[in-house]
Protein backbone atom coordinates (compact mmCIF):
# COMPACT_ATOMS: atom_id res chain seq x y z
CA UNK A 1 0.00 0.00 0.00
CA UNK A 2 1.44 3.42 -1.02
CA UNK A 3 1.24 6.73 0.04
CA UNK A 4 -1.93 7.87 -1.69
CA UNK A 5 -3.61 4.73 -0.78
CA UNK A 6 -3.23 5.51 2.53
CA UNK A 7 -4.62 8.78 2.70
CA UNK A 8 -7.09 8.13 0.37
CA UNK A 9 -7.93 5.39 3.42
CA UNK A 10 -7.28 8.46 5.85
CA UNK A 11 -10.14 10.58 4.21
CA UNK A 12 -12.50 7.75 3.92
CA UNK A 13 -12.13 6.90 7.66
CA UNK A 14 -12.35 10.29 9.06
CA UNK A 15 -15.45 11.21 7.21
CA UNK A 16 -17.09 8.04 8.31
CA UNK A 17 -16.24 8.95 11.89
CA UNK A 18 -17.64 12.63 11.25
CA UNK A 19 -20.36 11.21 9.59
CA UNK A 20 -21.64 8.75 13.03
CA UNK A 21 -25.02 10.61 14.14
CA UNK A 22 -25.00 8.22 17.26
CA UNK A 23 -23.03 5.98 19.21
CA UNK A 24 -24.49 2.87 17.31
CA UNK A 25 -23.38 4.42 13.99
CA UNK A 26 -19.62 5.51 15.29
CA UNK A 27 -18.89 1.76 17.08
CA UNK A 28 -19.77 0.54 12.98
CA UNK A 29 -17.37 2.90 11.57
CA UNK A 30 -14.93 2.01 13.95
CA UNK A 31 -14.98 -1.85 13.41
CA UNK A 32 -14.82 -0.53 9.79
CA UNK A 33 -11.91 1.24 9.89
CA UNK A 34 -9.60 0.08 13.36
CA UNK A 35 -11.22 -3.34 13.49
CA UNK A 36 -9.34 -6.50 12.58
CA UNK A 37 -10.89 -6.83 9.84
CA UNK A 38 -10.45 -3.48 8.52
CA UNK A 39 -8.37 -2.05 5.43
CA UNK A 40 -5.79 -0.44 8.23
CA UNK A 41 -5.39 -4.16 9.48
CA UNK A 42 -4.98 -5.84 6.56
CA UNK A 43 -2.07 -3.49 5.36
CA UNK A 44 -0.26 -3.97 8.39
CA UNK A 45 -0.29 -7.67 8.27
CA UNK A 46 1.24 -7.61 4.46
CA UNK A 47 4.58 -5.34 5.83
CA UNK A 48 6.06 -8.55 6.82
CA UNK A 49 6.20 -8.77 2.61
CA UNK A 50 8.18 -5.85 2.53
CA UNK A 51 11.85 -5.54 2.38
CA UNK A 52 13.15 -3.55 5.47
CA UNK A 53 13.35 0.04 3.93
CA UNK A 54 9.57 -0.24 2.96
CA UNK A 55 8.63 -1.73 6.16
CA UNK A 56 9.82 1.11 8.07
CA UNK A 57 8.42 3.99 5.81
CA UNK A 58 4.88 2.18 4.90
CA UNK A 59 4.52 1.03 8.95
CA UNK A 60 5.30 4.32 9.86
CA UNK A 61 2.48 5.92 7.70
CA UNK A 62 0.14 3.03 8.93
CA UNK A 63 1.06 3.85 13.00
CA UNK A 64 0.19 7.43 12.22
CA UNK A 65 -2.95 6.52 10.27
CA UNK A 66 -4.39 4.33 12.93
CA UNK A 67 -3.31 7.02 15.50
CA UNK A 68 -5.31 10.27 13.62
CA UNK A 69 -8.31 7.43 13.53
CA UNK A 70 -7.95 6.35 16.96
CA UNK A 71 -8.22 10.23 17.89
CA UNK A 72 -11.04 10.95 15.85
CA UNK A 73 -13.16 8.30 17.04
CA UNK A 74 -12.28 9.78 20.35
CA UNK A 75 -13.25 12.90 19.89
CA UNK A 76 -16.34 11.65 17.80
CA UNK A 77 -17.71 9.99 20.85
CA UNK A 78 -16.99 13.18 23.09
CA UNK A 79 -19.35 14.74 21.25
CA UNK A 80 -21.78 12.39 20.49
CA UNK A 81 -22.07 12.46 24.92
CA UNK A 82 -21.85 15.81 25.31
CA UNK A 83 -24.86 15.87 22.64
CA UNK A 84 -27.11 13.56 24.23
CA UNK A 85 -26.46 15.30 28.08
CA UNK A 86 -27.17 18.25 27.03
CA UNK A 87 -30.63 16.97 24.80
CA UNK A 88 -31.45 14.56 28.77
CA UNK A 89 -30.86 18.10 30.98
CA UNK A 90 -32.75 19.83 27.90
CA UNK A 91 -35.39 17.18 28.75
CA UNK A 92 -35.36 17.20 32.56
CA UNK A 93 -35.11 21.09 33.00
CA UNK A 94 -37.28 22.16 36.02
CA UNK A 95 -39.52 25.14 35.31
CA UNK A 96 -38.32 26.53 38.50
CA UNK A 97 -40.77 29.89 38.15
CA UNK A 98 -43.17 27.44 38.90
CA UNK A 99 -45.47 26.35 41.97
CA UNK A 100 -43.06 23.90 43.91
CA UNK A 101 -44.68 21.01 44.79
CA UNK A 102 -45.92 20.53 48.61
CA UNK A 103 -44.66 17.15 50.43
CA UNK A 104 -47.40 15.68 52.22
CA UNK A 105 -47.71 15.98 55.57
CA UNK A 106 -46.86 14.15 58.30
CA UNK A 107 -49.31 13.10 61.12
CA UNK A 108 -48.77 10.59 64.39
CA UNK A 109 -49.93 7.47 64.28
CA UNK A 110 -53.18 6.52 65.08
CA UNK A 111 -52.51 5.32 68.43
CA UNK A 112 -50.44 8.22 69.52
CA UNK A 113 -53.44 10.45 68.32
CA UNK A 114 -55.81 8.65 70.64
CA UNK A 115 -53.48 8.43 73.27
CA UNK A 116 -52.85 12.29 73.28
CA UNK A 117 -57.11 12.87 73.41
CA UNK A 118 -57.17 10.67 76.09
CA UNK A 119 -54.48 11.55 78.04
CA UNK A 120 -55.86 15.96 77.38
CA UNK A 121 -59.29 14.86 79.06
CA UNK A 122 -57.85 13.45 81.98
CA UNK A 123 -54.98 16.71 82.08
CA UNK A 124 -58.52 18.95 81.28
CA UNK A 125 -60.15 17.34 84.55
CA UNK A 126 -56.84 18.40 86.71
CA UNK A 127 -55.04 14.96 86.08
CA UNK A 128 -51.11 15.56 85.37
CA UNK A 129 -49.01 12.71 83.86
CA UNK A 130 -46.61 10.20 85.12
CA UNK A 131 -44.23 7.83 83.84
CA UNK A 132 -42.19 5.24 85.01
CA UNK A 133 -39.54 2.17 83.50
CA UNK A 134 -40.95 -0.24 81.17
CA UNK A 135 -38.75 -2.68 82.73
CA UNK A 136 -40.53 -3.43 86.50
CA UNK A 137 -39.47 -5.71 89.62
CA UNK A 138 -41.97 -7.98 90.76
CA UNK A 139 -42.55 -5.40 93.74
CA UNK A 140 -43.75 -3.23 91.77
CA UNK A 141 -45.81 -4.67 89.33
CA UNK A 142 -47.61 -7.29 91.71
CA UNK A 143 -46.96 -7.59 95.54
CA UNK A 144 -47.49 -3.50 95.93
CA UNK A 145 -50.21 -3.96 93.91
CA UNK A 146 -51.93 -6.49 96.32
CA UNK A 147 -51.43 -9.32 93.77
CA UNK A 148 -49.52 -12.88 95.70
CA UNK A 149 -46.92 -14.78 94.56
CA UNK A 150 -49.27 -17.95 93.91
CA UNK A 151 -52.14 -15.48 91.46
CA UNK A 152 -52.23 -16.42 87.73
CA UNK A 153 -50.90 -13.21 86.21
CA UNK A 154 -47.53 -14.05 87.59
CA UNK A 155 -47.21 -17.29 85.98
CA UNK A 156 -44.91 -17.32 82.37
CA UNK A 157 -48.53 -18.06 80.36
CA UNK A 158 -49.14 -14.40 81.11
CA UNK A 159 -45.95 -12.61 81.87
CA UNK A 160 -42.95 -11.85 80.03
CA UNK A 161 -39.50 -12.20 82.67
CA UNK A 162 -36.85 -10.43 81.73
CA UNK A 163 -35.31 -12.27 84.71
CA UNK A 164 -37.53 -14.82 86.29
CA UNK A 165 -34.89 -15.58 89.01
CA UNK A 166 -34.56 -12.19 90.29
CA UNK A 167 -38.28 -11.03 89.70
CA UNK A 168 -37.81 -8.80 86.86
CA UNK A 169 -40.52 -8.45 84.17
CA UNK A 170 -41.85 -6.27 81.67
CA UNK A 171 -44.77 -4.53 83.23
CA UNK A 172 -47.71 -5.71 82.32
CA UNK A 173 -49.86 -2.58 83.14
CA UNK A 174 -48.91 0.91 83.85
CA UNK A 175 -50.03 0.09 87.77
CA UNK A 176 -46.59 0.35 88.91
CA UNK A 177 -46.36 4.46 87.82
CA UNK A 178 -49.33 4.56 90.12
CA UNK A 179 -47.56 2.58 93.07
CA UNK A 180 -44.23 4.78 92.47
CA UNK A 181 -46.44 7.85 92.72
CA UNK A 182 -48.40 6.53 96.04
CA UNK A 183 -44.55 5.95 97.62
CA UNK A 184 -43.46 9.48 96.88
CA UNK A 185 -45.80 11.94 97.06
CA UNK A 186 -48.45 12.70 99.69
CA UNK A 187 -51.96 13.04 99.23
CA UNK A 188 -54.09 14.48 97.55
CA UNK A 189 -52.92 13.42 94.06
CA UNK A 190 -54.46 13.00 90.50
CA UNK A 191 -52.49 11.09 88.05
CA UNK A 192 -52.74 9.49 84.55
CA UNK A 193 -50.06 6.98 83.96
CA UNK A 194 -49.67 6.48 79.70
CA UNK A 195 -47.53 3.58 78.00
CA UNK A 196 -46.28 0.68 76.51
CA UNK A 197 -47.30 -2.58 78.46
CA UNK A 198 -46.66 -6.24 77.59
CA UNK A 199 -48.15 -9.53 78.35
CA UNK A 200 -47.57 -13.17 76.63
CA UNK A 201 -50.54 -13.26 74.27
CA UNK A 202 -50.50 -15.13 71.00
CA UNK A 203 -50.93 -12.28 68.14
CA UNK A 204 -54.48 -12.68 66.45
CA UNK A 205 -57.24 -9.78 65.21
CA UNK A 206 -57.74 -8.73 69.07
CA UNK A 207 -54.70 -9.51 70.87
CA UNK A 208 -50.91 -7.71 71.01
CA UNK A 209 -48.36 -9.16 73.19
CA UNK A 210 -47.53 -5.41 73.32
CA UNK A 211 -50.02 -3.11 73.59
CA UNK A 212 -50.60 0.47 75.01
CA UNK A 213 -52.68 1.60 78.18
CA UNK A 214 -53.49 4.83 80.17
CA UNK A 215 -53.70 4.35 83.38
CA UNK A 216 -55.59 6.37 85.71
CA UNK A 217 -54.89 6.91 89.74
CA UNK A 218 -56.50 10.13 91.86
CA UNK A 219 -56.32 9.80 96.30
CA UNK A 220 -58.13 12.12 98.57
CA UNK A 221 -59.92 12.33 101.45
CA UNK A 222 -63.82 11.74 100.49
CA UNK A 223 -63.24 10.06 97.59
CA UNK A 224 -65.98 7.89 96.42
CA UNK A 225 -67.50 5.76 93.38
CA UNK A 226 -69.71 8.41 92.25
CA UNK A 227 -66.48 10.44 91.74
CA UNK A 228 -65.01 7.80 89.68
CA UNK A 229 -68.29 7.34 88.01
CA UNK A 230 -68.74 10.96 87.31
CA UNK A 231 -65.07 11.18 86.05
CA UNK A 232 -65.78 7.93 83.44
CA UNK A 233 -69.19 9.78 82.50
CA UNK A 234 -66.92 13.13 81.20
CA UNK A 235 -64.51 10.51 79.70
CA UNK A 236 -66.71 8.55 77.58
CA UNK A 237 -68.23 11.96 76.45
CA UNK A 238 -64.91 13.36 75.80
CA UNK A 239 -64.47 10.75 72.89
CA UNK A 240 -67.65 9.03 72.26
CA UNK A 241 -70.15 12.13 71.87
CA UNK A 242 -72.45 14.19 73.91
CA UNK A 243 -74.94 11.71 74.49
CA UNK A 244 -73.04 8.67 75.86
CA UNK A 245 -73.93 7.34 79.29
CA UNK A 246 -71.71 4.88 81.09
CA UNK A 247 -72.32 1.44 83.21
CA UNK A 248 -70.17 -0.18 85.42
CA UNK A 249 -70.99 -4.05 86.17
CA UNK A 250 -69.29 -5.79 88.85
CA UNK A 251 -65.92 -7.01 88.67
CA UNK A 252 -62.79 -8.40 90.32
CA UNK A 253 -59.14 -7.18 90.26
CA UNK A 254 -56.75 -7.47 92.77
CA UNK A 255 -55.93 -3.73 93.55
CA UNK A 256 -59.08 -2.40 93.60
CA UNK A 257 -62.65 -3.46 95.47
CA UNK A 258 -65.01 -2.76 94.44
CA UNK A 259 -64.37 -3.31 91.14
CA UNK A 260 -65.88 -2.74 87.98
CA UNK A 261 -66.06 -3.18 83.80
CA UNK A 262 -67.31 -0.06 82.84
CA UNK A 263 -69.01 0.33 79.61
CA UNK A 264 -70.18 3.43 77.63
CA UNK A 265 -73.65 3.47 75.65
CA UNK A 266 -73.42 2.58 71.51
CA UNK A 267 -75.31 2.67 68.52
CA UNK A 268 -74.95 -1.36 68.27
CA UNK A 269 -77.28 -4.51 68.85
CA UNK A 270 -76.47 -4.39 72.67
CA UNK A 271 -76.29 -1.10 72.92
CA UNK A 272 -73.11 -1.03 75.01
CA UNK A 273 -69.51 -1.26 74.43
CA UNK A 274 -67.06 -1.95 77.43
CA UNK A 275 -64.05 0.22 76.80
CA UNK A 276 -61.83 -0.05 80.54
CA UNK A 277 -61.73 -1.39 83.81
CA UNK A 278 -61.98 0.36 87.26
CA UNK A 279 -63.10 0.15 91.12
CA UNK A 280 -61.83 2.03 94.75
CA UNK A 281 -58.30 1.86 95.11
CA UNK A 282 -58.02 -1.58 97.75
CA UNK A 283 -56.81 -0.27 101.26
CA UNK A 284 -54.43 -2.96 101.68
CA UNK A 285 -52.70 -1.67 98.41
CA UNK A 286 -53.17 2.17 99.93
CA UNK A 287 -51.52 0.67 103.45
CA UNK A 288 -48.40 -1.30 101.34
CA UNK A 289 -48.10 2.43 99.48
CA UNK A 290 -47.79 4.15 103.39
CA UNK A 291 -51.13 6.44 102.53
CA UNK A 292 -53.86 5.76 105.75
CA UNK A 293 -56.96 4.28 104.69
CA UNK A 294 -59.23 5.54 107.57
CA UNK A 295 -58.19 9.11 106.02
CA UNK A 296 -57.59 8.82 102.12
CA UNK A 297 -59.43 6.84 99.71
CA UNK A 298 -58.99 6.17 95.80
CA UNK A 299 -60.35 5.22 92.52
CA UNK A 300 -58.33 3.66 89.51
CA UNK A 301 -59.00 3.04 86.15
CA UNK A 302 -57.03 1.49 82.87
CA UNK A 303 -57.98 2.39 79.75
CA UNK A 304 -56.48 0.18 76.33
CA UNK A 305 -55.73 2.76 73.98
CA UNK A 306 -55.79 -0.14 70.78
CA UNK A 307 -59.65 -0.77 71.72
CA UNK A 308 -60.99 2.72 72.10
CA UNK A 309 -59.22 3.72 69.11
CA UNK A 310 -60.75 0.25 67.09
CA UNK A 311 -63.26 1.48 68.62
CA UNK A 312 -63.73 4.91 67.02
CA UNK A 313 -62.42 4.57 64.09
CA UNK A 314 -63.71 0.60 63.28
CA UNK A 315 -60.63 -0.91 63.10
CA UNK A 316 -61.33 -4.55 63.20
CA UNK A 317 -57.94 -6.23 63.45
CA UNK A 318 -55.24 -4.86 66.13
CA UNK A 319 -52.34 -6.00 64.06
CA UNK A 320 -53.22 -3.44 61.41
CA UNK A 321 -52.24 -0.44 64.12
CA UNK A 322 -48.52 -2.46 64.19
CA UNK A 323 -48.14 -3.25 60.05
CA UNK A 324 -46.92 -0.28 59.34
CA UNK A 325 -49.11 0.18 55.82
CA UNK A 326 -49.15 3.46 54.57
CA UNK A 327 -52.53 3.20 53.07
CA UNK A 328 -53.41 2.64 56.50
CA UNK A 329 -52.40 5.06 58.22
CA UNK A 330 -52.72 7.69 55.51
CA UNK A 331 -56.62 7.38 56.42
CA UNK A 332 -55.92 8.94 59.59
Amino acid sequence: MDAQEIEALRRAALADLAAAADPDALEQARVAHLGRRSPLAAAQKELGALDADERRRVGALLNALKGDLTTAHAERRDELGAAALRERLEAERLDLTGPARRPRPGRPHLLTQVEHEIVDVFTGLGFRVAEGPEVESGRYNFDLLNIPPEHPARGTMDTIYVDETADVVLRTHTSPVQVRTMLTQEPPLAVVCPGRVYRADAVDATHSPVFTQVEGLLVAEGVSMAHLRGTLLAFARALFGDDREVRLRPSFFPFTEPSAEVDVSYASASGWLEILGAGMVDPAVLTACGIDPERYSGFAFGIGVERVAMLRHGVTDIRDLYDADARFLAAF
